[in-house]
């Protein structure tokens, strides 16, 4: 069965388009208005909106989506926030939510009462950029048993035999890592993401979305040329940073080239 997140990556595909998902953390300026930033994604352009809660130690982010983090976990950002906000926008678009989050949250929270709450609030999976699938059982079974996507990481440092393991543990689509570092800005992706999706296509069909990097139309439309999606955060949370809503709304539609989806 094709979940709301691969069909979304389809139905992109069928129009001959890449998919376009987009980052925002949650509770950043507030949680209202990071709630209305998120519809804002749907509502011009976006077709999976990702969402990241905010976390203590944020080793994979750069300085803009940190600063944005810890902003909100200075404003009170609580775990039950996350669940609010994905009801919130689950309820004003039908574009797939899926949630960003470090394992520890997880873990703390419970594994098999996030899975089920997030599946209460309208989620539709969680992106794990801090374990890997072989210590992920526990979350691999609540996936199973609630039909949230796993989403896992490649990175082109990936062996043969780990891209085998991410590729099987992987549902939705495969989180395909352009370049070795932190999220940002870059002005040239590096070759490498191109190289690591051809291996991951060479071991069987997937569907392969690259972020990392990735902040402008043209980076966008360089990277379907070859992948299924592309993933752009820190573009996005600069927009909203420096100009509200407005301004997210404008960056988006120039990201998605100007068309706006009418999925909402």
């Amino acid at each position: 069965m094709v979940s709301r997140v691969a069909a979304a990556i389809d139905k992109a595909y069928a129009a001959g388009r890449g998919a376009f998902i987009g980052y925002l953390p949650i509770g950043y300026p507030d949680l209202e208005t990071s709630i209305q930033a998120a519809v804002t994604l749907a509502r011009n352009g976006v077709d999976i909106i990702e969402i990241g809660p905010p976390y203590s130690d944020p080793v994979m982010d750069g300085e803009v989506i940190q600063q944005a983090t810890q902003h909100a976990l200075a404003n009170g950002f609580r775990m039950r926030d996350l669940f609010t906000a994905v009801q919130r926008i689950s309820a004003e678009t039908d574009v797939p939510v899926v949630v960003m989050t470090y394992w520890n949250p997880v873990m703390q929270y419970g594994v098999d009462r996030y899975a089920d709450d997030l599946l209460a609030a309208g989620g539709a999976g969680l992106i794990t950029p801090d374990i890997t699938p072989e210590a992920a059982g526990e979350w691999i079974a609540a996936s199973k048993r609630t039909g949230l996507d796993r989403i896992f990481l490649a990175a082109p440092t990936s062996s043969d035999e780990r891209l085998d393991l991410v590729l099987s543990s992987s549902t939705g689509f495969v989180y395909t890592v352009s370049t070795m570092g932190i999220t940002g800005e870059r002005a040239e992706l590096d070759r490498a993401a191109r190289t690591l999706v051809e291996r991951m296509r060479a071991r069987g069909d997937v569907r392969a979305c690259v972020g990392i990097g990735i902040s402008n139309a043209d980076q966008i439309a360089g990277v379907v040329e070859y992948a299924d999606g592309a993933i752009v955060g820190t573009a996005l949370v600069k927009a909203l940073r420096d100009g509200g809503l407005d301004a997210l709304a404008e960056t988006t539609r120039a990201l998605a080239g100007g068309t706006p989806t009418t999925r909402y």
